[in-house]
């Protein structure tokens, strides 16, 4: 039976009742148990050893029964014990009342107990609702037993204050009185057979679920042989009488204990949840089996196949509704990011599946992260590489342009000044033509020198961002337009990176792109400063097809920001660079700087 994650919601957050209730039914449990107790404690009432043992019977399933209900108000067993352990009191309470119709009801109802026994051992697993039409058929016979064959019992029985009394008939009172007997010996065996069934058929889990019903159940079997002896030899056996009274005075301990099994599991997950922040799923799967003996356990998580995966990343198919198993989707904002597949014996557990349940997914949320990390990692030590051999690459490349440009002028300049200074008085002319061609050579060496400046750190960023980048569209082979909103200054690192962006872009444009207009943005979407290149040609760009954009995606990854590339609606392509800022107090005026075409 698949699990119902809003029932199982609903009834773990429905709260129990309130503290007077709790306060109430402690004193009339005191109570009861006082005035059972009266009889044993004044010695104004007859009354045998026995007797004593049964009313601390009642006691013991009465407080037991308070104490998990009170746990457990989800459930309805903790509500049957109570009704149980006070089902011993009616009769003794009421016999010591001296008026017939508390003496009729006395004689009535010493079998009520049973009711409430029956249906708690049928239902223990279930939350005490009883569900199968096996039990309702035997909770049913001992409500006949009591509702009918009892009165009927009265009827020919000749008892003290008896107000059902018709006729006094012996015989026929012996006659209901075996057939109450029989069918309580016939109901007790069969409770026994179908929880002992129940147990043979069940996993390990729902077996150590199910130990306090067969407790309950052998203390129900003596009772059998206790009824079935009297039947045979019609004498009561008082060491089958004793030893059925006395282990039953065990069993609410027995239920109180199995009731409340999840408070002793979620005590052994407090160790697990300590280590979940480098439990990957697979660990934290084998450690849940083992501590809720459930070998069968299994975590999934919905994968994009829209199928469930289990940790290792093998297909899970879920359960039919025979085998025992039931599905609980683990829930985070209205989306299933897990699904545990568990015993159904834990269905009437909210509290340990909701723990189990968050466990699974702070172990996914772990997972996720740690993938994450390693793949940033990965990227990190990628992008290092990248980074290191393009710095090489620029080194290499300023060093042979300043031999094969700058100081190669900058020698002639030399040259020439040397030569000038020996013909300057023998040969004014031609000192002359040298002196113009060394300034000419020496301006050339100052332009190639700016140039190359400019490649290493734009001088119009000194300026701003939005001057910078209004010299790129300005200066683009490309027709270009700007598009600037007025915003803080950002930071050094982004406005290099941004600038760089915008150049590459307009770069690969002239190169690429086929595109007759290319339009450069800046935004500021937050703590963000968004720069957008779009252009309208024939669209392609791949990061991973060159080393440009590659690079242009290591630098804005180095100041914590994320690069796009794809296609632009109606053809040509968009490169945008999303860049995280710390703004500082400069406001330049708004931009819309457009390139003469």
């Amino acid at each position: 039976m698949a699990s119902d994650p809003a029932t199982l919601l609903r009834r773990f957050a429905t709260p129990g009742p309130g503290p007077g209730f709790w306060v109430l039914a402690w004193t009339l449990t005191a109570a009861a148990v006082f005035g059972a107790m009266a009889p044993v404690i004044f010695r104004h009432v007859p009354f045998t050893p026995i007797d004593l043992v049964f009313r601390l019977v009642g006691g013991s399933f009465t407080a037991c029964g308070l104490v998990a209900w009170r746990r457990r108000p989800d459930s309805r067993t903790g509500a049957l014990m109570t009704a149980t352990g006070a089902a011993f009191f009616v009769s003794p309470l009421l016999g010591q009342v001296p008026y017939p119709l508390a003496q009729t009801a006395a004689a009535w109802l010493p079998d009520l107990w049973v009711v409430f026994m029956v249906a708690l051992l049928l239902t223990f697993t279930s939350g005490g609702r009883v569900r199968t039409p096996v039990a309702k058929v035997l909770v049913g016979v001992v409500v006949f037993e009591v509702v009918v064959l009892a009165p009927l019992w009265l009827m020919f029985s000749e008892q003290d204050g008896n107000l059902l009394l018709v006729t006094p008939e012996p015989a026929v009172a012996d006659v209901v009185d075996t057939v109450q007997r029989s069918l309580l010996a016939a109901v007790t065996l069969a409770t026994t057979a179908v929880v002992g069934r129940r147990f043979l058929r069940a996993s390990t889990a729902a077996r150590r679920a199910l130990l306090p019903a067969l407790a309950g159940c052998g203390c129900l079997l003596l009772f059998a042989a206790l009824l079935t002896v009297d039947l045979v030899t019609g004498e009561r056996s008082q060491l089958l009488l004793w030893f059925a009274a006395c282990s039953i005075a065990l069993v609410p301990v027995a239920f109180l204990v199995g009731l409340l099994r999840s408070r002793l599991a979620r005590g052994m997950l407090a160790d697990l949840f300590r280590d979940l922040r480098t439990m990957r799923p697979p660990q934290l799967q084998a450690e849940l089996a083992r501590l809720l003996a459930d070998p069968q356990l299994t975590i999934a998580y919905p994968a994009d196949d829209g199928l469930l995966h289990d940790t290792t990343g093998r297909r899970v198919v879920p359960p039919t509704p025979d085998e025992g198993r039931s599905v609980l989707p683990v829930l985070r904002d209205g989306r299933p990011v897990a699904v545990l597949l568990h015993d159904a014996s834990f269905d009437d557990d909210p509290e340990l599946l909701d723990a189990v349940g968050g466990a699974a997914m702070l172990a996914r949320e772990n997972s996720d992260l740690h993938s994450e990390l390693e793949r940033r990692l990965v990227e990190l030590a990628a992008s290092r590489e990248r980074i290191l051999t393009a710095a090489d690459a620029e080194r290499r490349r300023i060093e042979r342009n300043l031999h094969d440009g700058a100081q190669q002028r900058l020698v002639t300049v030399a040259l020439q000044l040397t030569l000038l200074r020996r013909s300057i008085r023998d040969d004014p002319d031609g000192a002359d033509a040298l002196a113009e061609a060394a300034a000419a050579e020496l301006t050339a060496s100052i332009d190639e020198l700016r140039e190359l400046a400019r490649g290493i750190h734009p001088a119009a960023l000194d300026q701003g961002l939005v001057v910078a980048l209004e010299s790129l569209v300005v200066r683009s082979l490309v027709p270009a337009t700007l598009d600037a909103e007025p915003g803080p200054e950002p930071p050094e690192a982004v406005a290099l990176a941004a600038y760089f962006v915008a150049a590459e872009a307009l770069t690969n444009i002239a190169r690429y792109a086929q595109a007759s207009s290319a339009t450069v943005a800046l935004r500021r979407s937050g703590s963000e400063a968004v720069v957008t290149i779009t252009d309208d040609g024939v669209g392609g760009a791949d990061p991973a097809a060159g080393t440009g954009l590659r690079g242009l995606a290591d630098r804005v990854e180095a100041a914590g920001g994320r690069l796009r590339v794809g296609p632009r609606v109606g053809g040509g392509t968009v490169v945008e660079a999303r860049l995280p800022v710390r703004t500082v107090p400069h406001d330049p005026p708004h931009a819309a700087v457009t390139r003469p075409k």
